[in-house]
């Protein structure tokens, strides 16, 4: 995939999360840690406005590579949701467990494909 192609790519994917955030926006909140202060909803709103930012800054050539760099940390930032996921899916189905697990190791090829991305800008 060139370079564009990918920083496409990687926006587009930004962009329709962070826009699932506003349309579906109860699977994120139930995926906020409880840890985190004030409502689920805020922050689901809050990470959406996030990915759509961050997905605008990969798009466009002056601001890809610091867009870049904002999603791999992005990435990063969104984790403890994904751990979240996963404790709450203990004692659900199998089929909600391997989701829940699967998607652990899923955000180090995200955060790798971010920081090339930022590299090749």
């Amino acid at each position: 995939m060139t370079k564009d192609r990918s920083a496409l790519a990687l926006a587009g994917l930004l962009a329709g999360m962070g826009a699932l955030h506003f349309l579906k926006p109860r699977p994120f909140d139930r995926i906020v840690p409880r840890a985190l202060p004030g409502s689920p909803r805020f922050w689901t709103y809050a990470s959406g406005v996030a990915e759509l930012a961050v997905a605008a800054s990969v798009a466009l050539p002056a601001t890809r590579r610091a867009g870049s760099y904002a999603a791999a940390g992005l990435f990063a930032a969104v984790f403890p949701a994904n751990v979240q996921m996963a404790v709450d899916a203990r004692g659900g189905s199998p089929k909600a467990r391997a989701i829940a697990y699967g998607r652990l190791p899923l955000q180090l090829p995200l955060i790798g494909w971010a920081l090339k991305v930022a590299r090749r800008a």
